[in-house]
């Protein structure tokens, strides 16, 4: 069964044309390529999605790999999402020492009370990844407060 690469109509045996949009059977599509050929790097916009992934991993690995350490939309979410995973890693390190500070007090609301505010400050933290996530994909260039201009400044 043949289909037509123009249109995906349903081809008969032996004809040369698309009765649906014209098109030569054989010939290549003229729509959006759906793959990456071997060797081409992927989108601006898809690498700074996955700068944005929670952890300095990502960031740092499009900051050092080739087309786009020199790509300044990616290099800026890459330092913002380093920047940020920094600022979460430290936030946890000084909440940790605060709820240990608080395990020998004999009031047992305050412990519902911080496991509610760190599971807020959590959700917080994942919907700001999320927002950042969202506007990469949609080539906006989204600066968090403080963070988004230190990344600026160090992307150039």
């Amino acid at each position: 069964m043949a289909f037509c690469a123009q249109c995906g109509t349903q081809l008969t045996e032996g004809t040369k044309f698309c009765a649906s949009c014209g098109a030569a059977v054989g010939a290549p599509a003229a729509g959006p390529v759906t793959a990456a050929p071997a060797g081409t790097a992927m989108a601006s916009n898809l690498a700074a999605l996955l700068c944005c992934i929670p952890g300095f991993v990502t960031g740092i690995i499009f900051l050092v790999v080739e087309p786009y350490k020199n790509d300044k939309f990616v290099r800026f979410y890459a330092f913002q999402s380093i920047f940020l995973s920094a600022v979460w890693f430290a936030f946890h390190i000084v909440w940790s020492f605060l709820v240990m500070g608080t395990f020998l007090v004999p009031f047992s609301g305050l412990w519902s009370l911080l496991a509610l505010l760190s599971r807020l400050i959590s959700l917080a933290f994942l919907a700001c990844v999320l927002l950042l996530m969202y506007k990469a994909y949609n080539n906006e260039q989204y600066r968090l407060p403080f963070l988004g201009d230190l990344a600026a400044k160090q992307a150039g």
